[in-house]
């Protein structure tokens, strides 16, 4: 069980927070992220030997990564739409695998390896539940670090199933500070209570979905996300 965070999202984040976690997810570009961030990011990690991944996402940084281009439904895309499809499927692994090249190229000036990707907000839900994206953003990803990449994603899903045929290791992930539906999705952030912020409840939840998944987050930018992740920690390392 390892711990991760995504990273370089937000100016205040410290180092207090970041060295609470196994592995930090740096945002590169899309939604979120600079030159500047994703320095900072590679030399604490450099500085600590905290592992560094990748955390690419929707071309998106006014909606924070969370809208999705592929609104129309899959079944929607009929012949007469395949080359349009296939153009925007085509952009989105190029832009993922921009992104990542451009984590990694900083991340060497450091002397560090970028040996993860775990994708962003609409990405990774759409993602988990279209085939075609999740094959397009880990053929862009895997062009980029390489085919021992470990993918973080889902317990289950389009995101699981491609990455195994794409022969990349992957990691299940459970989330300490989101509500979960029935089904193991995420309560989207516009609903009431979607997100966890009381330390004790996110702990609890971390514990119980230990059991299931290798790895658990927590969001920097959560309320109170430092306090959580001590909490989470303490629990999980006991």
């Amino acid at each position: 069980m390892f711990l991760n965070l995504d990273a370089g999202e937000r100016e205040d984040e410290t180092d207090e927070l970041w060295s609470l976690f196994d592995l930090l997810n740096c945002a590169c570009g899309g939604h979120a992220g600079d030159e500047r961030s994703m320095n900072r990011v590679a030399a604490f990690c450099a500085r600590t030997g905290t592992r560094l991944g990748a955390h690419p996402s929707y071309q998106d940084r006014e909606g924070f990564g969370r809208r999705s281009p592929f609104v129309t439904p899959a079944s929607a895309f009929s012949a007469a739409r395949d080359d349009d499809a296939s153009r925007r499927l085509s952009l989105l692994r190029e832009s993922v695998a921009e992104q990542c090249r451009t984590l990694v190229e900083i991340a060497a000036h450091h002397g560090v390896v970028v040996s993860a990707v775990k994708l962003h907000g609409a990405l990774y839900h759409d993602a988990a539940s279209r085939t075609d994206i999740a094959e397009a953003a880990l053929s862009g990803a895997s062009d980029a670090l390489g085919t021992t990449c470990l993918v973080i994603g889902p317990p289950s899903g389009a995101l699981r199933v491609s990455a195994r045929s794409q022969g990349l290791p992957y990691a299940r992930e459970g989330f300490a500070d989101r509500s979960m539906r029935a089904d193991g999705s995420l309560v989207p952030r516009t609903e009431p209570d979607a997100l966890i912020t009381d330390p004790k409840i996110a702990a609890r939840q971390a514990q119980r979905l230990s059991a299931d998944v290798d790895t658990i987050c927590v969001h920097a930018d959560t309320p109170d996300a430092l306090a959580i992740a001590r909490v989470v920690r303490g629990v999980l390392r006991g």
